[in-house]
């Protein structure tokens, strides 16, 4: 059967048109040049006004193995993962299972190079011979192969009503104005839409119209986001070791760094360095957070467990730093490129023996921005290493989002005495508690005067920061450290909550899974109203508890297999355990609304 013959063969009747509602899915393998097709493809779509995300599900390798691209269209805002009714399969691979995966009434555009690819009578098939498209351009060889792809991006144009010039923005975009790739790139979609047109005939309902939902808002990823805040925070040393998916993180902030960290020289005021391992560079942050710079580091799990060390000797002996975890899939080295919430306890207890520590849970760009500078402000202020949790899929994919706000106060430095103050007080206790708060004074080294010298101990000392083994003084300064954190419950930002005047079930949640929460949440509203409580950091502060005293039954929805924040939860709030219950699932996937909804429905209806 020639192409055009698959093209018209029958295939179900078109349905009533769905404009703006819909989610694509993009198989190639990796390696193959096809993120440029893809982005184009989102930045198209958002240009149209219409809210959209972009989830890469990308294999731990360089090339070869399959990866997907899936985006979501939806008119109502929806950026949750949900499962995809359009699919361009251009992986051989994994043609069988992809075409399997659509549901009935689903499209499949697909590249007329796969042989056997299989038939199902209630799917619309349009093909691509994407090689036609390339034939007498002026493009080298070692191109070809990646300029291919650009045909799906006119097939679709053409399906979907997506207007050329539209495309030709999100292009410029993508290659900043640079004429020739723009030019190249287009001319293949150009031929690739003009092809369709002509011999192919729409069979399916999906198409786009422009809205403009997504006026004065912004595309970035989370890692770029944190990145830039830190950098408007006062980062000035950052160390590392490249882990995925903290990798891009560290990347933004070297770019960052470069264009806005300069003297009027035009000199770098700033030092990034690439360490030998994830030990070292906590080392490096730990020693310039004592000195009195604004430090941090990005890894993710397996890295944090390099760290540990460092981590429990900047609790102790209380030195300000930040350190991102851009979590993904464990134990060992896991699913290096799959999402998870799995190093919540990790983070929050880690060290030797009895420590805890601030723990950042943002969900959004915005919030990846605000703190990467607030972190700073909670690491100096409470003297001790401030963990900022994001996650695989906030850190690399690309999000909509409001424009930042600048940081609406200037840095807090907290506790640190001047000269002029050490002169003034006639006595400097390093880790003495002077306010009640749990929070010693410090000084910062270089400090012109005789009484700012004190050791940075890591191993037992009394308030003077001499050495101590005394029983005493250990039970004094432990005392006082859990005083520290039960003021820095006081400190973090504040939960989320989104109240149900009828709601006898309360949700709690932190990071991405909110997205597919706030959907099932909109689509169970009447069946079953749920009040929804976000956890946007740790410690916990009352306002939680308030919460889960509010409600008959409250589900701790989490992207791990162990229900962790229940766990914390339930520790934290002893009273209320039995009110707490674990919704816990990790497959490497962003949660779908569906799975949420019918898990809440499944437990609702065994009690």
């Amino acid at each position: 059967m020639s192409v055009l013959e698959h093209a018209q063969m029958a295939q179900p009747a078109i349905q009533s048109p769905i404009v703006n509602d819909f989610s694509l899915v993009v198989a190639t393998a990796n390696g193959t040049g096809s993120q440029t097709a893809n982005l184009t493809l989102l930045r198209s779509f958002f240009k149209l006004g219409i809210p959209v995300h972009g989830k890469n599900i990308f294999p731990s390798n360089i090339q070869g193995m399959p990866t997907w691209y899936h985006i979501r269209v939806s008119h109502q805002g929806y950026v949750a993962r949900k499962p995809s009714e359009i699919l361009v399969a251009f992986n051989p691979a994994t043609a069988q299972e992809d075409v399997a995966a659509l549901p009935s009434g689903g499209v499949c555009l697909y590249h007329t190079e796969i042989k056997n690819l299989p038939q199902r009578s209630d799917l619309v098939y349009y093909p691509i011979p994407a090689g036609e498209f390339l034939a007498g351009m002026d493009i080298p060889v070692k191109r070809k192969p990646y300029l291919a792809n650009m045909a799906y991006v006119g097939v679709l144009a053409w399906m979907l009503d997506l207007p050329l010039e539209v495309v030709a923005e999100a292009l410029g975009a993508q290659f900043a104005q640079r004429a020739k790739l723009v030019e190249s790139n287009l001319e293949v979609v150009r031929r690739a839409q003009a092809w369709a047109a002509q011999n192919l005939q729409k069979r399916d309902p999906y198409r786009l119209e422009p809205m403009n939902k997504t006026e004065g808002l912004i595309l970035m990823t989370g890692n770029e986001a944190g990145a830039l805040g830190a950098v408007f925070g006062g980062v000035s040393v950052a160390a590392w070791y490249p882990i995925t998916p903290s990798t891009s993180f560290m990347d933004a902030l070297k770019e960052f760094l470069a264009r806005l960290r300069k003297d009027e020289q035009g000199h770098p005021t700033y030092a990034v360095v690439q360490a030998e391992d994830e030990l070292a560079a906590a080392g490096i942050v730990m020693g310039a957070g004592w000195a009195g710079a604004r430090a941090l580091t990005a890894t993710s799990g397996p890295g944090i467990s390099l760290m540990a060390e460092f981590v429990s000797y900047g609790y102790y002996a209380e030195i300000p730093a930040v350190i991102w975890d851009i979590q993904r899939v464990g134990p060992s080295t896991g699913l290096p490129t799959r999402t998870s919430q799995g190093d919540l306890l990790f983070t929050y207890y880690l060290g030797h023996g009895d420590t805890k520590h601030p723990v950042l849970l943002p969900s959004s760009i915005e919030e990846c921005f605000e703190f990467g500078w607030k972190a700073f402000d909670l690491a100096e202020e409470l003297q001790t290493p401030v963990f900022v949790l994001s996650d695989l899929d906030l850190g690399m994919n690309n999000w909509m989002g409001r424009p930042f706000d600048y940081p609406n106060q200037p840095l807090q430095r907290g506790k640190v005495l001047s000269a002029q103050e050490l002169e003034a007080l006639g006595y400097f206790a390093r880790y003495k508690d002077v306010d009640g708060d749990g929070i010693p004074y410090r000084t910062l080294p270089g400090t012109p005067h005789p009484m700012a010298a004190y050791f940075t101990r890591g191993s037992g000392h009394n308030e003077q920061a001499q050495y101590s083994e005394r029983p005493e003084d250990w039970v004094r300064n432990m005392a006082r450290l859990a005083r520290k954190f039960e003021t820095a419950r006081k400190r973090m930002p504040p939960p989320v909550i989104q109240a149900h005047p009828q709601a006898r079930i309360g949700l709690i949640a932190f990071g991405t899974t909110r997205y597919a929460i706030e959907e099932a949440r909109d689509r169970l509203a009447e069946r079953l109203p749920t009040s929804f409580l976000r956890l946007r950091a740790l410690p916990i502060g009352p306002e939680v508890g308030e919460f889960v005293a509010a409600h008959e039954r409250v589900y701790v929805i989490e992207l791990n297999r162990d229900g962790q924040l229940c766990a914390i939860l339930q520790n934290e709030l002893p009273e209320l355990a039995s009110r707490l219950y674990p919704i816990a699932y990790l497959d490497g996937l962003p949660l779908t609304a569906q799975w949420v909804l019918e898990e809440l429905l499944k437990r609702e209806a065994l009690q």
